[in-house]
């Protein structure tokens, strides 16, 4: 089949989130199974200056944006998976120091530029050869999409991943004439919503199929709790709903080829993890120690836990705990963080940012992942922790509860430890029965096995979606 993936992230060009791992190992895996497949991002700075032998085409396209029409370039260059990729060029739009405003907050064009970038998507890909059949979209970014292809009728069919529903694009309904859009379409059986664009609702109203990145939350967003309003609009559509499970990439995260570590380890020869223990340790100013080493490798939001995890902070350094945190986000919960490691400085290590190399030795060497989400989507860094064997810790929701089996010290088995209840009550209780598995070296070593066993390839994830592909295209 022939593919055209539009989204606004792909790392490691763009990235904020796992929107673009997901860019990057999706579309390689399903070019392994032999289909055509590109990607069209806007031509942002960050993949300017990042991506080699990008070059200009011949290629101009315009578009109506409300009363002006608005041109852009095409580039195109590849990935390093060898994906074809289209950029579109507009200055500016594209050309920013961030790709949807700086931290904390949102350009205040976001609607035209993503609209614009949403118009020129299909417009594209009436020039693509080999022509493509499924336009697969990501996030609110490219939710118009699905509508502009419906009313001016392109012969496309449009698969929709909603890798966040929280994130919608909510905008003044004064910016519908941007859309160019027939009236009718600002509607509550289109694309308004309580008198505003709402650009995931168009998605989901317009696009053939719906997708979200695990099976729990495709059953999660249809209910009052998780479906951010929208889970009314969801249900009356949920025939065309279903849940695939995110991937992990373990061309990039498997510790028994991972260049960024100290020695390589696996499953049948794990000793070697200790050594990224030690070198951890160094690496934030600690001499090396024996006690168990909690890492949280997020986004520093409320919706990821941060506020449980400050909650629990003395709860963790019992027993001479540590904590490790690596993120960004929220600058009072970023502060906060630092806070504890002005009080804890031999315990308490925090790195603002992120950092590739670091993020590597950061789960090779810790014993347990904390990831006490609020939801979680399906999450990336629990796959990825549980091929280091490195033990998740987390709330039981979403793609989270879909890829850790709980320890079950009846049976002596499970590959992390799950938490019902979002509070620091539970949280503390899952990392109490963490520690007591640490004290228990032929429990801790057992868990650690059956997690760096546990399989989730982007094959298996590329196979679900050529299936969904499949079904429409015939």
């Amino acid at each position: 089949m022939n593919l055209l993936f539009a989204a606004t992230e792909l790392s490691p060009y763009a990235k904020t989130g796992g929107l673009a791992d997901v860019l990057a190992a999706l579309p390689a895996a399903l070019r392994q199974r032999g289909h055509s497949v590109a990607c069209v991002l806007p031509l942002f700075r960050s993949i300017r200056e990042t991506l080699p032998e990008l070059r200009p085409t011949d290629l101009t396209l315009s578009v109506p944006l409300g009363t002006s029409l608005q041109s852009a370039r095409i580039w195109e260059g590849r990935t390093d998976r060898e994906i074809r990729l289209f950029l579109v060029e507009k200055e500016e739009f594209f050309d920013r120091t961030y790709l949807y405003g700086p931290p904390g907050g949102d350009y205040t064009d976001n609607a035209s530029r993503f609209f614009f970038f949403s118009k020129i998507v299909p417009r594209l890909a009436r020039h693509v050869r080999p022509k493509p059949e499924i336009l697969h979209l990501h996030d609110w970014h490219t939710g118009l999409v699905p509508a502009f292809v419906r009313s001016e009728r392109l012969p496309f069919r449009t698969v929709f991943t909603i890798h966040n529903l929280a994130y919608q694009g909510n905008f003044w309904g004064l910016d519908f004439p941007l859309t160019n859009l027939p009236t009718d379409y600002f509607s509550p059986a289109g694309i308004e919503f309580h008198q505003h664009i709402n650009c995931l609702k168009a998605a989901i109203v317009f696009a053939d199929r719906l997708t979200t990145v695990s099976p729990r939350y495709a059953e999660e967003i249809q209910t009052p709790e998780f479906g951010c309003g929208l889970a009314e609009v969801l249900r009356e559509r949920r025939y065309k709903l279903s849940g695939i499970l995110n991937g992990a990439d373990y061309s990039r995260w498997d510790p028994a080829r991972d260049p960024l570590l100290p020695a390589p380890y696996s499953a049948s020869s794990p000793g070697a993890k200790q050594l990224s223990k030690d070198r951890l340790a160094k690496q934030v100013g600690w001499e090396p120690f024996r006690a168990p080493l909690f890492c949280l490798i997020s986004r520093l939001t409320e919706q990821k836990g941060i506020p449980l995890v400050l909650e629990v902070a003395d709860e963790l350094r019992k027993e001479g705990g540590r904590l490790v945190v690596l993120g960004e986000g929220d600058p009072g919960l970023e502060e906060r963080l630092r806070d504890l490691t002005r009080l804890f400085p031999k315990s308490v290590a925090v790195q603002i940012g992120f950092d590739e190399a670091f993020a590597h030795l950061l789960l090779a060497g810790s014993d347990f992942l904390l990831m006490p989400s609020l939801f979680e989507p399906c999450g990336l860094t629990q796959l990825y922790a549980l091929r280091y064997g490195t033990l998740p810790i987390a709330h039981e929701t979403g793609g989270l509860a879909d890829t850790i089996v709980p320890w079950d010290p009846a049976e002596a088995r499970g590959t992390g430890f799950l938490f019902q209840a979002p509070t620091a009550g539970a949280f503390s209780e899952a990392v109490r029965k963490a520690k007591a598995v640490y004290q228990n070296p032929a429990a801790l070593q057992a868990m650690r096995q059956e997690a760096m066993r546990r399989e989730f390839s982007w094959e298996q994830s590329a196979e679900s979606y050529e299936k969904l592909y499949r079904q429409l295209v015939e």
